[in-house]
């Protein structure tokens, strides 16, 4: 019987080890072992919302944020999210991300999480939380951590696409990280076209008073492929 997405995706981030090696001051979060509470609430995510073998587009971010996706297990979701939009339970700690208050806006002007999530996959070009000093790091940061990271960016993608997503068009969060995306894909050729989108992060930090107008674009974007 062929595996569901759902399926695919718990196996993939059961065998997501740690990065030694990395600059000084900068740890990589892996809440996935088999077993942790955050891998529970990823696992009751991905059987809600990815229970069947349709292909998704992929929506690409940087890498967890320590509030959102590296507590919860799924991106861009933190707790109160994951509780109130998604209706699953959840009794850790909260926190609060809020980059995870604009997509499920987004989500909502979309239609809701499960016609959001029937369509799309989201994930990041690095899949693991990255934290330098304590605080949220992203992996181009340092030209040395986004060299030594380069490999597992590259296997990275390869696994995302091999869950299931469409080839035709990705979606991508974020200038610099499109632009990095940009040059593996000429090399790679994950994919026929990338739409680059605002990063969240961005908007609610930077043009809060233009959020709406966002949402809209984000829309626009998906709508451009065929998606209703």
């Amino acid at each position: 019987m062929k595996a569901t997405f759902a399926e695919k995706v718990l196996v993939f981030y059961r065998q997501l080890d740690g990065f030694s090696g990395l600059p000084e001051g900068i740890e990589v979060l892996n809440p996935y072992k088999d077993g942790s509470a955050t891998y529970e609430l990823a696992a009751r995510f991905y059987e809600k919302f990815y229970a069947d073998t349709a292909s998704r587009y992929l929506i690409i971010g940087i890498n967890p944020g320590r509030f959102g996706g590296a507590v919860t297990g799924v991106p861009f979701t933190d707790p109160k999210r994951y509780i109130e939009q998604c209706g699953l339970e959840y009794n850790g700690i909260m926190t609060h991300e809020p980059s995870s208050v604009f997509v499920y806006e987004m989500i909502d002007a979309f239609g809701g999480p499960a016609a959001f999530y029937s369509q799309f996959y989201i994930n990041s070009m690095f899949p693991l939380a990255l934290t330098y000093k304590g605080k949220n790091y992203n992996y181009y940061d340092s030209a040395e951590l986004s060299k030594l990271l380069r490999p597992a960016i590259i296997e990275n993608l390869k696994q995302q696409i091999s869950l299931g997503t469409a080839l035709d068009i990705c979606f991508c969060l974020g200038k610099k990280n499109y632009e990095f995306l940009q040059k593996l894909n000429l090399e790679y050729q994950f994919f026929k076209e990338i739409i680059p989108l605002e990063h969240p992060r961005y908007i609610v930090q930077y043009r809060s008073k233009d959020k709406a107008a966002f949402i809209q674009k984000y829309l626009r974007a998906f709508h451009s492929v065929g998606v209703k």
